[in-house]
């Protein structure tokens, strides 16, 4: 039975397990998606260890794609694209909304691979596969009631203006580990939607929900070519895909410095898209007007949701003095009530990430930190890449602690005073993703919030998205939005038209 068709019909953790049990000693493979069927190998014939961040040991093998691999991949998505650009919106919208009703169907299935492969809870799971149906049923509907503006010339009534759009061209389209579907699809809906073809690549760590998704694509009659996936690392296959002068934009959602290296690969190609959404470094201001109760676990969730591992996580959280004694102590304990290895948290993602982790909780610990909760980790992690969710406090703002996203279960705690210093805390460091402010002052909400240098600002609520909102970071946290109409500018080509009509 070929691979694809043995995990389709494993939708609990019961039947997935067992089958990677007894599969221990032949792991399953994983094949590039290109031209509407699964390759049975890559040109290299070289394959890449993914590993099970539960157990330490071996999930699965993917394909280590090549630049011929890449090629063949853009060719198909070059050769469907004049086709599929023509096609009307209501086709378009139609073949999205199959892809979600289809995925709908088999969210479990998906939630099952998502947990097993990422590490993160099946609830937290199910969260993000909830919302990978709902990017595509969004821009199904979006392109359908698309508005252009049309404007007549000042001075010459006989003359009007109107902007026309067109699809831009075939896409490279990179997603991270940490929320692997949602955020591929967050990329691949408009991508088709606005009448682009793509190159998809996941994450080599987190590859499985991509490979399952396109077996959607076949079963919704996506037409051939319009979307493909190749698998491989990010020097190697990504780089690749970058590089091609037949790829006209790139979507990547990861590091900040891979994405100054995208940057890098594409300067001389003036005319290719470059939508990045990079690190963030998310600051937590709690003000002493607000509810402990309310403040606390949104404070934890923020920073703990997903093992730590969402680059919109508040990671530096900033307390006012009169509510810092009280705050404190109520965070640590609330941490240890309700964030429990193996229950309601995970591993971190793999062996190398724990690893980075753990550098950074040695160096709290040699600048004389306070653990309020969590401790070192082990130096050789033998059974899975879990790390104990660690407040800490006592740190210098100057720390690499303190300024370098950690991307893990980890949190600092300090105290300010004034609302100017609050600011001025959260705006002293280079990334500018994501900000969070607690306060029951309304002036504050917008004297804070509209000062703090973030693309998203959070008041008394956390990862509450609305699809057609530009999403995206400042400073180094990246480049260009998406979202709505924002997408919208990502996917197309906007000419302007001067018709006389006298």
């Amino acid at each position: 039975m070929d691979t694809i068709s043995a995990l389709w019909k494993l939708d609990t953790l019961e039947s997935a397990n067992g089958y990677l049990t007894s599969h221990e000693s032949n792991p399953p493979r994983l094949h590039h998606f290109i031209d509407g069927y699964f390759g049975n190998n890559s040109e290299s014939g070289k394959w890449i260890e993914s590993i099970n961040p539960r157990s330490g040991k071996l999930l699965l093998q993917i394909p280590s794609g090549t630049v011929t691999d890449v090629d063949r991949a853009v060719d198909a998505a070059s050769r469907a694209f004049p086709a599929w650009s023509k096609t009307s919106r209501q086709e378009r919208s139609q073949v999205l909304i199959r892809i979600s009703d289809i995925l709908n169907e088999q969210k479990e299935l998906f939630a099952v691979w998502e947990s097993i492969d990422q590490g993160k809870t099946l609830a937290r799971a199910r969260v993000e596969v909830e919302r990978a149906v709902s990017n595509f049923r969004y821009f199904a509907t979006y392109i359908l009631h698309e508005e252009g503006a049309v404007r007549y010339v000042d001075g010459q009534p006989s003359t009007l203006t109107y902007e026309n759009r067109s699809p831009l061209g075939v896409f490279g389209l990179i997603s991270p580990w940490n929320m692997p579907l949602y955020l591929l699809t967050w990329k691949i809906a408009p991508c088709i939607a606005f009448g682009c073809t793509g190159v998809a690549k996941p994450s080599e760590v987190t590859s499985i929900t991509a490979f399952l998704l396109c077996e959607v694509f076949r079963q919704a009659k996506l037409p051939v070519g319009v979307m493909n996936l190749v698998f491989g690392d990010g020097p190697g296959t990504g780089s690749a895909l970058v590089k091609s002068p037949r790829v006209r934009g790139v979507s990547f959602t990861g590091g900040t410095s891979t994405g100054i290296r995208i940057r890098q690969d594409t300067v001389a190609d003036i005319g290719k898209h470059l939508s990045l959404e990079l690190g963030g470094k998310n600051p937590t201001l709690v003000f002493d007007d607000v509810e402990l109760t309310k403040a606390v676990p949104l404070a934890a969730r923020a920073a703990f949701e997903n093992s730590g591992q969402i680059c919109l996580c508040g990671s530096r959280i900033y307390v006012q003095r009169a509510v810092y004694g009280k705050f404190l102590p109520a965070l640590a304990e609330y941490v240890q009530t309700h964030y429990k290895l193996g229950e309601t948290m995970g591993p971190v993602v793999s062996r190398e990430h724990y690893m980075k982790v753990r550098s950074y909780l040695v160096q709290a610990w040699e600048e004389n930190a306070v653990f309020h909760t969590g401790e070192l980790p082990d130096e050789a992690p033998q059974q899975g890449f879990w790390i104990t969710p660690t407040v800490l406090s006592g740190l210098n703002t100057d720390s690499r602690v303190m300024r370098e996203e950690i991307f893990g279960p980890v949190v600092t705690v300090c105290v300010f005073d004034t609302e100017e210093e609050a600011i001025a805390l959260a705006n002293d460091n280079p990334n500018g993703l994501a900000s969070i402010v607690m306060t029951n002052d309304l002036a504050r909400m917008r004297r804070v919030g509209e000062c703090i240098d973030s693309g998203l600002v959070w008041v008394n609520c956390w990862l509450v998205r609305e699809l057609g909102t530009g999403f995206g970071g400042m400073k180094a946290s990246g480049t260009g939005r998406e979202g709505g109409a924002f997408s919208r500018d990502v996917f197309t080509n906007l000419r302007t038209l001067h018709v006389s009509h006298s």
